[in-house]
């Protein structure tokens, strides 16, 4: 994240128009760690954040994605796209959900972990594909679906984009991690294979 802080201030309830009102009470009733991080930026524009806000909650209640693979693939987006904020929020669910310390500190130094586990290759092995090279390759695809069904995979996909998007409100917006906090992710190198 570069620039001097958020481009985004953060909404009072005195500023919420009566479109962002029913949206901020569905993100209370649904969010983990508050209004903060991409949600100030969300309501900027309160209809699509209602659609944002269907889709966190059925990744959260209703995918049949293993949590630990779900959390996975979101701290992999996080990392690739260093939103702080994200892997602030996403790092303890993932610890929570079994992800082993290991992986997450190489996936935090930008590192393919060396010990994970066998479903874990598979989806970092396609997550990695998707967001770099925005394609995965046969065989990629076919571990995938072997490892998930059509359904769970759709999921993950899906996922990945949904939290893509977020990333790109948090990094266009600016917004770090809650004051008190030092950003979880360092610099990727730049040009060093990965």
């Amino acid at each position: 994240m570069t620039g001097n802080g958020p481009r985004f201030s953060r909404l009072s309830p005195e500023q919420l128009s009566e479109t962002q009102k029913p949206v901020v009470a569905r993100l209370a009733r649904s969010v983990r760690n508050g209004l903060g991080g991409p949600f100030d930026v969300m309501l900027r524009s309160p209809e699509m954040a209602h659609g944002m806000v269907e889709l966190f909650e059925y990744y959260r209640f209703k995918s049949k994605l293993p949590l630990r693979l779900k959390e996975l693939a979101i701290l992999i987006l996080a990392r690739e796209w260093t939103a702080q904020f994200e892997w602030f929020a996403h790092q303890p669910a993932a610890r929570n959900a079994g992800l082993a310390d290991p992986v997450i500190e190489d996936l935090r130094f930008g590192k393919r972990p060396a010990a994970m586990a066998a479903d874990e290759t598979v989806i970092y092995d396609f997550a990695i594909a998707l967001i770099r090279a925005h394609e995965v390759s046969d065989p990629v695809f076919a571990k995938a679906r072997d490892l998930l069904g059509d359904e769970q995979l759709v999921d993950l996909i899906t996922l990945i984009g949904e939290y893509m998007k977020v990333a790109l409100l948090l990094n266009v917006g600016r917004v770090g991690v809650p004051e008190g906090n030092e950003p979880p992710l360092p610099p990727l190198a730049t040009g060093a294979a990965r």
